[in-house]
């Protein structure tokens, strides 16, 4: 008896070591909780480009049918780029006049812009359409920016490896909790 008593002292004295250094592994009256975490790694195949598009002129035609053109451009441009009508989101058009001094005189110019997005799968036509759009002075070009298309998939991967790091945290525990029942039966 004073043998199984000092077996267990020693066993809850390397559980509480043990679990001093992976706090993650907890045992609470038959009940064993586990924490993990998961990671997944993937290389960007998805970058989304961003335009502005800007106009101001002294006449509102001109200054929308200018920013109109722009943005047909290069709607254009990313289209003979390899671009699909769904990986091209134009934004709608904004009229601001511009006064000199006093709102209740007339406009003196007005000034349209809007934003122009391209989901580009292909990065290789990243350099063409950034080229395009500068050499003609279509639009400025704001932001370049890298992602994962799917990133649900992405996310689901990473909890299949935290699923798979609490499995083997949570085996090694009950495998050092079964070998404590063990050494205190004989």
């Amino acid at each position: 008896m004073k043998n199984c008593l000092l077996i267990v002292l020693a066993l809850l004295l390397m559980v509480s070591a043990a679990s001093a250094q992976s706090p993650e592994v907890k045992f609470i009256a038959d009940t064993l909780v586990v924490q993990a975490e998961g990671t997944y790694e993937a290389d960007p195949d998805l970058a989304t480009m961003a335009f502005r598009i800007f106009s101001q002129e002294k006449e509102l035609k001109k200054a929308y049918d200018s920013a109109t053109q722009s943005m047909q451009r290069i709607s254009s441009l990313a289209a003979s780029n390899g671009l699909k009508k769904e990986e091209i989101q134009t934004g709608v058009l904004t009229v601001s006049p511009m006064y000199e001094g006093d709102r209740k005189k007339l406009a003196r110019s007005y000034a349209v812009q809007a934003e122009v997005v391209l989901k580009v799968h292909d990065f290789s036509h990243i350099g063409p359409i950034l080229d395009g759009s500068v050499d003609d002075g279509i639009a400025d070009f704001r932001s370049l920016t890298y992602s994962i298309a799917d990133e649900e998939s992405a996310k689901k991967e990473a909890v299949a490896d935290a699923m798979r790091h609490a499995i083997g945290r949570a085996s090694i525990a009950l495998s050092k909790k079964d070998k404590s029942s063990v050494a205190c039966a004989t």
